[in-house]
């Protein structure tokens, strides 16, 4: 991949992603919840307690980086980064909201990070490192940033397959459009897919005791198929690039086979979207 690939693939994903930040703000009640679990492991597996200095890369509108800033408290710190100011804006608002004043955000690259080595005890990553053209540069930067015996904990997507909460959007679309299948090492939400491949950008990196378990969460859980468009049409920024370039009536025919489409996948009073999700974890 060159380096002129590299850069129009990180402009795709800043422009989708600001382009999904008012939908985040909207529905961040909701993805906190769904998301809440793999928080919770992340900071399981990497130790973060009470006084931790913890670097959070790729926090987008604010998490898990504001709930680690409760946890560490006012003896610890928390330093935020996102490709995305549009989505770190989010994140800001909601630390002012809180009163937290043991946490930073900045907008930087996570592929050229400079911190100085060995200053902080713990690294997060949360369903960021999929969306990097050079991921190993990356956890390399992430390994030097961390002190000696320090923690990396990340979470990525497993295989489509197991992600209905989205894959129902990108099954159906592909009825309407030809999607092209990603050359390999192509940023995507699925690029870490395959535990090897996470295991081994992790070793190449320079971490050691590297461990992966796979968690299922509820990503999703609203009243029926309409909501479920409703939320998902706010948050899928990669996805809802695609659907724009639908013409009616396409779109409106894929929309509307989307939301029967979930329907069907209603159980009991509400229509739970289903997410399998990878969490590493390593030491330096």
């Amino acid at each position: 991949m060159t380096n002129v690939d590299r850069s129009g693939l990180k402009e795709r994903e800043r422009n989708n992603w600001s382009s999904a930040a008012e939908g985040w703000r909207r529905r961040d009640a909701l993805l906190r919840k769904g998301a809440a679990p793999v928080t919770e492991r992340m900071f399981e597996l990497a130790g973060i307690a009470s006084g931790y200095r913890l670097l959070d890369i790729a926090s987008g509108t604010g998490e898990p980086a504001i709930s680690a800033a409760k946890v560490v408290g006012a003896s610890g710190e928390i330093v935020g980064t996102d490709l995305v100011d549009e989505m770190l804006a989010v994140a800001r608002e909601k630390v002012a909201s809180e009163g937290l004043d043991n946490i930073k955000f900045h907008c930087i690259d996570a592929e050229t990070l400079d911190f100085k080595e060995g200053s902080f005890d713990a690294v997060t990553i949360r369903w960021g490192l999929m969306f990097m053209p050079d991921p190993l540069a990356c956890l390399a930067s992430a390994h030097k940033a961390l002190k000696q015996d320090g923690r990396i904990s990340l979470a990525c997507w497993a295989e489509p397959g197991e992600n209905p909460f989205v894959s129902v959007l990108m099954q159906t679309l592909r009825k309407y459009m030809d999607i092209p299948v990603p050359p390999p090492g192509t940023p995507s939400m699925f690029a870490f897919a395959d535990s090897k491949r996470l295991y081994d950008v992790l070793v190449s990196a320079g971490f050691r005791n590297i461990a992966l378990e796979k968690m299922a969460i509820d990503v999703i859980e609203v009243d029926d198929g309409r909501a479920y468009w409703d939320v998902i049409s706010d948050l899928a920024a990669p996805v809802m690039a695609l659907v724009r370039q639908l013409e009616e009536p396409a779109r409106s025919d894929y929309i509307n086979e989307v939301i029967e489409t979930a329907d069907s996948l209603k159980q009991g009073e509400t229509l739970r979207m289903v997410g399998n999700t990878w969490i590493a974890s390593a030491d330096k």
